[in-house]
């Protein structure tokens, strides 16, 4: 199923004159408008009719999340104030946030490239969402929601937390979809099995989109098996959508992402130079039809590859591997470089370990992975505990060739998280 076959079958040829005529548009529109590019762009010695070609965007300057914070709070809008629409920013955790506005025809074309995720999943009129995202000025709740209803579908703006009241308004309204974060979809998992509820045979649950965080294709399989659905990978950013900018369609193989709307590159984080296709770098974005804030070549700090081979499902946009964490999350422990994705999949893929999980790092270089047990697995023998620890710490050894220290917890200890979850701890003294 499509929902605008015109432009998600749009052949590549088509596909690159359009991306190029909104690339000219774009640098014309914040070389005339916003001073930060202004500025950029002379020191780069780039003129708005020197872009001939999609090649031409490696000589633009990028767009950094300090620029994004620097600029704040309207710093980026290339529109008068009263054309603007909605505000939603960031959590500003790092210090101030970044202010991110859309205008009329933004808002309106947000929700489009959500309903164009929905329908090439397979929802359509009849399903019900449950939209257990932040609603606020995180983008993911409102977005979504837009997008949902604009594909025909009823949406229960639930919000983050409340797990019995989550199930409740699973029972009550046959909920069909939710859209939640990873770590969430675990714990309601979990909730779910002290209340008795067996998901399969008690709801009506047939999918689930899951953003917002990082995770691993074994963490996937775990809420599809906890609930009996598909689980959809999706790809959002605050500063160029929110959620809706790549996705999975019904094959689960790579994220769509919407080209005609992004000008994407894949770049060497540490040089910035271009990368190969099917080679991982970080993501790189240039929204080409946005109003009230374009962005010029928006490092994400987000590490993927492009899937070069067409998609069997007939959409021309290109598609990207799953997001293997920020470049910003890397660890260096013992002088190793690893990510806290690489140990989420081990632990993901020992089936005596549940779902919830927290690395620990102290003192000089020591880590301490913290994990549950499975229900069925605890059943107090400290020679079984011990043997366990040692095989699981070997299976995290082989992965990021750094051997920690590994605590098994009682089902249900660990502390949980009903936004994003904090999975690691970083007290060292370095």
């Amino acid at each position: 199923m499509y929902w605008q076959p015109d432009i998600e079958t749009l052949p590549a040829k088509s596909l690159q004159e359009l991306q190029l005529q909104r690339l000219c548009e774009v640098v014309a529109r914040v070389a005339a408008t916003v001073p930060l590019y202004q500025r950029k762009l002379a020191e780069a010695g780039v003129r708005t009719d020197d872009i001939r070609s999609l090649a031409d965007v490696h000589r633009l300057p990028f767009t950094t999340n300090a620029d994004l914070r620097e600029n704040y709070p309207a710093g980026l809008l290339a529109l008068p104030r009263n054309e603007v629409a909605r505000l939603h920013t960031s959590s500003g955790t790092t210090g101030k946030p970044k202010a991110l506005f859309f205008s009329r025809r933004d808002v309106d074309q947000a929700a489009e490239l959500i309903a164009r995720c929905l329908v090439m999943t397979g929802c359509s009129h009849g399903d019900v969402l449950q939209n257990m995202m932040t609603y606020g000025l995180f983008t993911g709740a409102l977005v979504m929601h837009y997008g949902a209803e604009k594909a025909g579908l009823m949406v229960i703006p639930a919000g983050p937390g409340n797990s019995e009241r989550q199930l409740m308004l699973m029972q009550d309204f046959r909920t069909t979809v939710f859209h939640t974060t990873p770590s969430y979809a675990l714990y309601l998992a979990d909730f779910m099995e002290k209340a008795g509820v067996d998901a399969r045979r008690d709801l009506a649950l047939r999918k689930a989109f899951i953003g917002a965080e990082a995770h691993s294709e074994e963490t996937r399989r775990k809420i599809e098996g906890a609930f009996g659905i598909d689980a959809y990978n999706s790809y959002g950013l605050s500063e160029t959508n929110g959620p809706g900018v790549a996705f999975e369609c019904e094959q689960k193989h790579g994220m769509h992402l919407w080209e005609d709307n992004f000008l994407l590159e894949i770049i060497d984080p540490a040089t910035g130079e271009p990368v190969p296709d099917g080679e991982r770098g970080e993501l790189v974005l240039t929204t080409l039809n946005r109003e009230a804030m374009p962005l010029l070549r928006n490092r994400s700090r987000d590490l993927t590859a492009v899937i070069p081979e067409p998609c069997p499902c007939g959409r021309t946009h290109r598609r990207l591997t799953r997001i293997t964490g920020r470049a910003d999350d890397m660890l260096v422990v013992r002088g190793v470089n690893l990510y806290p994705q690489q140990i989420e999949r081990v632990l993901m893929g020992v089936p005596e370990l549940g779902r919830n999980y927290l690395i620990h790092l102290r003192g000089l270089d020591e880590m301490t992975v913290k994990v549950e047990l499975a229900p069925a697995s605890f059943d107090g023998r400290a020679e079984n505990l011990l043997r366990l620890e040692g095989r699981v710490a070997e299976k995290l050894r082989a992965e990021i060739l750094v051997k920690p220290r590994v605590e098994l917890a009682a089902p249900g200890t660990l502390p949980v998280s009903e936004g994003k979850a904090r999975r690691v701890i970083d007290e060292r003294v370095l």
